[in-house]
């Protein structure tokens, strides 16, 4: 850290819109659980049920000495203490970025940890809604603590002990930027198969939730989540009796060659995996010993493996900038060819699929839900390649320009 960040510091900055209530103190308590009100399981469904936030308020109250703080909360962090909404923030990933713009913060997004996971060419379905890409360009992997001080914004949406695990922190570099520029507010939510992840998760819903608190945006979020609850509700009518729905295999395979699969397992209640499981899927791998891919398992399948367990679908993720169409025409026409890709059935009858996003949040979800349905039940929902509507766009991006 060069000494014109330290007495840049020594001023009144954006710092002063947050700070860390009470119960966060020191590194230590960062890698386990702060014993607040958030211990405990968390719910099993996706839906909004999830357990309230700590505290939380609709509307900045204002006294005489102006707006009244806030807390927000969420595990490994602890109670954050705001004095006045965020204006401008850094996501590491797509997911929590998401869920900013979809409470209405676009503007204020100033840079992402990991931006070639973040699809923005959703928001294109979505008139009025979308995010400064100049920005995301400029800053397209804040890891480091110097461009945490360059960004200087006033909350950081990362899960500190992701941080600490991957990018070889330590909880005194969290609490550096916690104290100098901004606190930390995430938890890592996409799978639920790391080691190291030794607190609480949440579901999609729960994250956003808290991430609503920290903005100040309760009523973005109510309406959000009335939205999905309907949405998943309709779906859910529609789906054919269990005994007649296929199984599923969900892999990570970027080329457009592929020889070998990373493969996933549906029982992982990762947000990543939400749509397969409000559409109802079986887990191809339901009964096998293979593990789900982590950072401590990087176990792959070659097409023989993948023959014995032959399912009915195939989900390859690393190929979201395609079209289903640009798909098909490269990886799918690619096993059709092999000599032993050849022989999967899902091969065979054309299903094999884009695998969605890794991170998703809230306005990813719902195309990604409504993609998966049309890959599952095309009968039911329409073919993939089709441009049949399951969620109402204009009402979404209502939602998020204010008119809730």
């Amino acid at each position: 850290m060069s000494d014109n960040n330290v007495n840049r510091r020594e001023a009144p900055t954006r710092r002063e819109y947050v700070k860390y209530g009470g119960a966060v103190v020191g590194g230590g308590l960062l890698a386990g659980c702060t014993g607040n009100a958030d211990d405990g399981a968390t719910e099993d469904t996706e839906n909004t049920g999830g357990t309230p936030t700590n505290s939380t308020t609709d509307d900045t109250t204002e006294n005489e000495d102006g707006p009244e703080p806030y807390t927000a909360s969420i595990e490994p962090v602890g109670e954050v203490t705001f004095k006045r909404p965020p204006e401008r923030w850094v996501a590491y990933d797509g997911g929590y970025a998401d869920m900013a713009v979809a409470l209405g913060q676009g503007d204020g997004l100033t840079g992402l940890g990991y931006a070639p996971r973040y699809y923005t060419y959703v928001y294109d379905e979505l008139p009025g809604v979308g995010v400064d890409r100049d920005a995301v360009e400029a800053h397209p992997e804040v890891r480091t603590k110097e461009e945490f001080y360059e960004l200087d914004a006033d909350v950081h949406l990362y899960d500190p002990q992701m941080l600490v695990n991957w990018f070889d922190w330590d909880d005194d570099d969290v609490d550096e930027i916690t104290e100098n520029v901004a606190p930390f507010f995430g938890n890592l939510i996409f799978r639920r198969s790391d080691e190291w992840h030794d607190y609480r998760y949440y579901t999609l819903y729960e994250a956003f939730e808290r991430v609503a608190t920290v903005f100040d945006e309760t009523a973005r979020f109510e309406a959000f989540a009335a939205l999905h609850d309907e949405f998943i509700a309709d779906l859910q009518t529609r789906l054919p009796p269990v005994d007649e729905r296929p199984n599923v295999f969900l892999t990570f395979e970027g080329t457009e060659e592929p020889e070998t699969f990373s493969p996933y397992r549906l029982i992982d209640k990762g947000t990543s995996k939400k749509q397969w499981r409000d559409l109802g899927v079986t887990d191809a791998l339901a009964g096998t010993d293979i593990e789900n891919l982590s950072t401590s398992n990087r176990g792959e399948l070659d097409y023989e493996n993948l023959l014995e367990v032959d399912p009915d679908v195939i989900l390859i993720r690393g190929h979201e900038r395609k079209s289903a169409q640009e798909f098909r025409d490269t990886v799918l026409a690619y096993m059709k060819d092999h000599s032993v890709g050849s022989e999967l059935a899902a091969v065979q009858n054309g299903r094999v699929y884009r695998g969605g996003y890794l991170n998703q949040g809230p306005i990813h979800n719902l195309f990604l839900t409504e993609r998966a349905a049309k890959q599952i039940y095309p009968e039911e929902f329409g073919d993939v390649t089709g441009n049949e509507q399951l969620f109402d766009r204009q009402r979404v991006a209502d939602i998020v320009n204010g008119d809730i």
